[in-house]
């Protein structure tokens, strides 16, 4: 098949890409790296099955050739990012999503849309079932995710009605694992950034508050099911292992080794107190469920990070037990380091590369 994946170049983005690339399908892969970043996908530009195009789905977009499915990913998605971007966060939810969901349209492909478990807002359904209409405030400080994304589902669920579009819903559940960046302001790659730097972990009011954290290669599996079904959902996807955040940090101390203290800090306005999916639809409709531990898949994220620090002495216990810092730092290289991203783009007519040509000889400057 012949996938379209917007924001592929993020976190969650990237490692889609590069599992259908994986199983054999084409990926034509769209961002505007407001969020994303280029090394995220560096390794896939050698596939000739894979193409990068530099685009804001919210201005528009049309890809030229055969279109299978497309997924919906592109959002600012951490609390940092959706409040430096909070309209461009709304725009891609509302304006890209009807773009995303057209384009599937008109090619008769497959539209799965991401959304996310903060459509249930702060739930007072624990857990919380598909069924569950939510909790969510729709003019505080994370509305601007949270209401994106339920308008996003509220367009998704009009097209499929009106227009006949084979569309699918999952709502994500906190996952986490390799390439989250470590000033993302998720509660993972913070207290991993903090425990290897040697710093304090900063923990938000009592730390009794609770989450589900999914590895990222579990919750890919997901949407790759998501993708390849018929089912409309909406398909929670998420480690229903609840556990608190102080449980967390605690294990992010014990798997770097580190004996760094953790600071409390008063705890964020419409912070969820619980988050934990039910996963029945999931598991009967698309055979899919969770299998690495959170334990594994902490371990596994330590490990990328150290394999590449964002600064030198990036070493777990340097700056807690006193020991001079060692050197570990990693160049990193972007073959898009001179591409101006910012200001309005207009829409795309993105075709597939010609047979024989090598599919970024001719990348557009978007």
């Amino acid at each position: 098949m012949r996938i379209v994946v917007t924001g592929g170049a993020g976190f969650l983005g990237s490692h889609l890409c590069e599992a259908l690339l994986a199983r054999g399908d084409s990926v034509v892969c769209l961002d505007n790296l407001s969020t994303g970043l280029a090394e995220n996908i560096e390794h896939l530009h050698a596939n000739p099955r894979f193409t990068f195009h530099l685009v804001d789905v919210s201005e528009g977009v049309d890809v030229t050739g055969p279109v299978h499915a497309v997924a919906h990913l592109a959002s600012p998605a951490s609390p940092a990012d959706y409040h430096r971007l909070p309209l461009e966060t709304l725009a891609v939810g509302s304006r890209g999503t009807e773009h995303a969901v057209r384009l599937a349209m008109r090619h008769g492909a497959r539209f799965v849309l991401a959304s996310t478990s903060e459509v249930y807002g702060d739930p007072h359904c624990h857990p919380q079932p598909e069924e569950y209409w939510g909790n969510a405030n729709p003019i505080g400080p994370r509305s601007v995710y949270d209401e994106a994304k339920r308008y996003a589902e509220a367009v998704t669920a009009a097209y499929a009605r009106l227009s006949g579009v084979d569309a699918g819903i999952i709502r994500i559940f906190n996952t986490y694992g390799p390439r989250l960046r470590p000033h993302d302001g998720r509660v993972v790659s913070t207290f991993i950034r903090q425990a290897l730097a040697g710093e304090p972990l900063t923990l938000y009011g009592d730390g009794e508050q609770t989450r589900s954290f999914c590895y990222v290669d579990d919750l890919v599996r997901g949407i790759v099911a998501m993708l390849d079904a018929r089912e409309f959902g909406p398909v929670n996807l998420g480690n229903p292992d609840e556990r608190t955040v102080h449980q967390l940090a605690d294990l992010v101390l014990q798997i770097t080794g580190s004996s760094c203290e953790v600071r409390r800090l008063p705890l964020p306005v419409d912070d969820p107190t619980q988050r934990c999916p039910v996963i029945t639809r999931a598991t009967r409709s698309l055979g899919w469920k969770p299998e690495i531990s959170l334990e594994e898949g902490i371990a596994r994220t330590v490990e990328w990070f150290r394999l590449h620090p964002e600064q030198p002495a990036g070493a777990a216990l340097e700056q807690c037990s006193g020991r001079a810092p060692t050197s570990h730092a990693v160049p990193r290289h972007s073959p898009y380091a001179a591409i101006g991203i910012g200001g309005p783009r207009a829409a795309q007519v993105l075709a597939p590369p010609a047979a024989g040509e090598h599919p970024h000889a001719t990348e557009p400057a978007l």
